[in-house]
């Protein structure tokens, strides 16, 4: 597998991504910005340009698996979702790229407005993967899932108090709750599947109570919200359930020192409640792509049980097709139910949803 990482130059150079020049940071860490004879080739049969913007080592194992067994290589191209949305758009006819995998629904449903992505017509895939997890053109598929669960301290939390993401709008965490910014796609999706379920005024009033309730101004990913409630800056943190599995699955004892002090709550579990929000890395094939045969392979290998095994079960994430069990770490959640609402429409309300947390005052 050749792999290379995204320079932010090559969003400019859609000229020089034409004729084969690809800025690029090459494994010495320098960047190239001369003709490189191992880019990316709009003309490669015997290939796929995997634009990724997941950054996890076991990936590469799953590339390598990929091309084991069918002879298709993969050249990784990594940038965040939104530098990779728009190289494609300037490399336009000329992008390389055949295959986009992004962390949200949110950026696989922009690109597909977009008209960055085609549609695939594949059995394989479309009776693999659940409906609401994918597009209804069939423009992109979800690929792993993860859950939005509540973390709490245990020393200052019963988990008989926690029920929904609703009621932690409840005037009885007011200076209780720790959440990242606004700006996280992870955060605009649930607040956008919200709106799809409840409507817009509904939601807006949650995103009020909750934001009334934060404990300190939004900062830090993930794992930042999980630290703060384990040191008792907070009571309750809403995080993706991956974070909590890799904090359990480490060896380093500051790591479980925090999990020592934590628990994990899937939240809307009663009838009636909605389910848990889930949210998806997924893939598409670029519109434009040189190589769909080989992209659409890549794409059907994903789903086999091998693939999603190492693909979701390595980054303790929940396999996209029900048949592939979860890993050990992320089993131990147990069982509980996910909403079922459509993650296409999770985009389509992504700009309400974006403004309206403006307006609540959720920076």
């Amino acid at each position: 597998m050749k792999s290379r990482s995204l320079s932010l130059c090559g969003l400019f150079l859609g000229l020089a991504i034409a004729t084969g020049c690809t800025p690029a940071t090459n494994n010495n860490g320098a960047t190239d910005t001369t003709t490189d004879p191992d880019a990316p080739s709009s003309e490669a049969t015997g290939e796929i340009n995997l634009y990724s913007s997941r950054h996890y080592d076991s990936d590469a194992e799953l590339y390598e698996a990929f091309s084991e067994a069918t002879g298709i290589e993969v050249n990784l191209i990594e940038g965040s979702d939104d530098e990779l949305l728009e190289r494609i758009r300037t490399e336009g006819e000329n992008s390389p790229a055949d295959v986009l995998i992004t962390v949200d629904v949110a950026r696989l449903w922009r690109a597909q407005q977009d008209g960055l992505l085609q549609p695939t017509e594949s059995e394989v895939l479309t009776s693999a993967i659940p409906e609401n997890l994918r597009s209804s053109d069939n423009t992109w598929f979800g690929l792993t899932k993860r859950a939005r669960i509540i973390v709490y301290n245990t020393e200052t939390v019963d988990p008989a108090e926690l029920s929904t993401y609703e009621d932690l709008a409840d005037p009885k965490w007011e200076g209780r709750v720790c959440v990242r910014s606004s700006s996280n796609t992870y955060n605009q999706s649930l607040v956008a599947a919200k709106i799809v379920e409840k409507g817009a005024e509904a939601t807006e009033e949650w995103v009020q109570g909750l934001v009334a309730n934060f404990a300190r101004e939004p900062e830090g990913n993930d794992t930042a919200q999980i630290q703060a409630v384990a040191s008792g800056v907070c009571d309750v943190a809403l995080v993706n359930s991956y974070y909590v599995a890799r904090l359990r699955a480490s060896e380093d004892p500051q790591d479980q020192e925090i999990v020592a002090n934590i628990g994990a709550f899937f939240p809307n579990q009663n009838e009636g409640e909605g389910g848990t929000h889930i949210n998806i890395s997924g893939a598409g094939i670029i519109a434009n792509a040189p190589n769909v045969e080989a992209a659409q392979e890549f794409l059907e290998f994903m789903v086999t049980p091998e693939a999603q095994e190492i693909f979701a079960n390595n980054n303790n994430e929940y396999p996209v097709v029900d048949t592939v069990a979860p890993n050990d770490v992320v089993a131990q959640f147990g069982d509980w139910t996910a909403s079922d609402l459509p993650l296409e429409s999770f985009g389509e309300q992504n700009a309400e949803a974006v403004m309206l947390m403006d307006r609540a005052g959720w920076k």
